[in-house]
């Protein structure tokens, strides 16, 4: 995998203000935000890099207000680190292509993994699938 690599100001002017906030700063999208995700097969991107992050058949409804995954499409594209912010010890998800800062993954979600990828769906583009 080739690493993806920007100074601060080229990944300002390529992502939209939220978007940079997220990625790049580890910011956290208002819940409910993108509620309007698409149902149609196909398969979410990074949106700093373009990497296939997640598969719309591995998405739930975790009634949380992000869109939830229960695994990532390739676990190589997904890293993880300990994040102590907020008080409290959370498990962080990023693109391991660019670094972005994708969302938290939670040891509630449903089988088959029992796992719950919380991601802002700001950081996210999606891909329909091919017919």
């Amino acid at each position: 995998m080739e690493k993806v690599v920007k100074t601060e100001d080229e990944w300002r002017g390529s992502l939209e203000d939220m978007a940079f906030k997220v990625l790049r700063k580890h910011a956290t999208e208002r819940a409910g935000t993108y509620d309007n995700f698409p149902k149609a097969p196909g398969t979410f991107l990074c949106k700093g890099c373009g990497a296939p992050l997640f598969d719309q058949s591995h998405k739930f409804e975790s009634g949380t207000g992000w869109p939830s995954f229960y695994q990532p499409l390739d676990p190589d594209m997904v890293g993880e680190s300990i994040d102590n912010s907020w008080f409290m010890r959370r498990t962080e998800v990023h693109c391991n292509r660019c670094d972005g800062h994708l969302g938290h993954v939670f040891p509630d979600g449903p089988q088959p993994t029992g796992l719950r990828y919380c991601i802002n769906g700001v950081a996210l583009t999606f891909e329909p699938e091919c017919d």
